[in-house]
């Protein structure tokens, strides 16, 4: 993932958008807006609104594991374009986005991959548009600038999970069936493995402080979420629980991008926080540096709220479908997250 390309694709948007008359008062939180919910058989769409793939089997990949669980599929017109890095220009992914909403019989939408430049596309969604065609948006990484916007900007609940090009194993396939075909109120609890080691060693969590809590679940990539701050598309975090993972990044950026957190007030509102799992985040060369536990310490014991790390969440091979804006009981003792209600409408 090139975060530091989408970094600058921030700073880009207010040179290059006419468009960005921005206002801030539809950054509070908005009333939950529940997405149609999706049925077996029924048609997803399949779009690319960040970086360009380099492997064209990638979409074939994407299709036939929907087709697997029994749905349509429909790609956008736009969908194997090609602009420097990205997937088409600012306003051929975006025209991609805003039609998939607007056509009928696309009943939910998947993002091929993250990569970079999917918050260029931000000031042209159609969100009123989104307002009165609900329907599931799902993707991590690079795609949680998409999902921040929409929660931000319409209060719909998206879903930070698999991209459409990723690892559809059984783990995936599963969870996507109970939560999107059957509509369960699904626990988040890691799958603990042991091997032939004495000690069970993967996907264990560490308590940092123990206790439950409730509320509104909100967060996704920490590089892209942080990128936000500051604009009309960064959520409202008041009394929620703050979940965040990361891939590639030396410690010394985590620790930037925390700060950033407590600088704008974002940890000083949250009750509740999850860390996943920072893939390849080993401390590079250099006198003192930190490690991702010591800067999870450092910021999040202090606030004194139920949190814990390690959950499955991130750049991994299996990963939780984190409805986001939905409500949850957060347990640190025992590294869970709860649906406390449902996350779809049928109507």
């Amino acid at each position: 993932m090139n975060k530091r390309s989408f970094l600058k694709s921030i700073g880009l948007l207010a040179a290059s958008s006419p468009m960005l008359a921005f206002d801030f008062s539809r950054s509070s939180s908005p009333n939950p807006l529940l997405p149609v919910a999706l049925l077996r058989g029924q048609t997803v769409g399949i779009i690319s609104p960040s970086a360009a793939s380099a492997d064209r089997m990638e979409y074939t990949f994407a299709k036939e594991a929907m087709e697997a669980m029994g749905l349509k599929v429909k790609v956008g017109s736009n969908f194997k374009n090609r602009f420097g890095h990205l997937a088409g220009t600012d306003e051929e992914r975006a025209a991609d986005f805003n039609a998939m909403f607007a056509d009928p019989e696309v009943k939910a939408i998947i993002c091929l991959r993250g990569g970079s430049g999917a918050a260029r596309i931000l000031p042209l969604i159609d969100y009123e548009q989104v307002k009165a065609n609900p329907k599931p948006l799902l993707g991590y990484s690079d795609i949680t600038a998409l999902l921040c916007a929409l929660y931000s900007q319409t209060g719909l609940i998206s879903f930070h999970g698999p991209n459409g090009s990723g690892s559809w194993n059984s783990f995936h396939a599963n969870q996507f069936q109970q939560l999107f075909f059957d509509q369960k109120l699904l626990s988040f609890k890691n799958e603990v493995t042991k091997g032939d080691d004495l000690v069970a060693k993967g996907n264990r969590i560490q308590t940092l402080t123990k206790g439950t809590v409730e509320g509104k679940i909100l967060g996704g990539n920490l590089t892209v979420l942080t990128a936000l701050s500051g604009t009309p598309y960064y959520p409202d975090f008041q009394d929620s629980i703050l979940f965040i993972e990361d891939v590639g990044e030396d410690p010394y950026r985590i620790d930037r991008m925390m700060s950033t957190l407590k600088l704008n007030g974002t940890l000083g509102k949250i009750k509740g926080f999850v860390f996943g799992q920072c893939s390849d985040c080993k401390p590079g060369s250099g006198y003192g540096a930190f490690t991702v536990d010591q800067i999870m310490d450092q910021y999040i014991i202090p606030l004194n709220i139920p949190a814990y790390i390690g959950a499955m969440i991130g750049h991994i091979s299996k990963q939780f479908i984190i409805p986001v804006g939905a409500r949850v009981r957060l347990n640190a003792d025992q590294g869970s997250i709860t649906l406390l209600e449902k996350v779809f409408r049928t109507s």
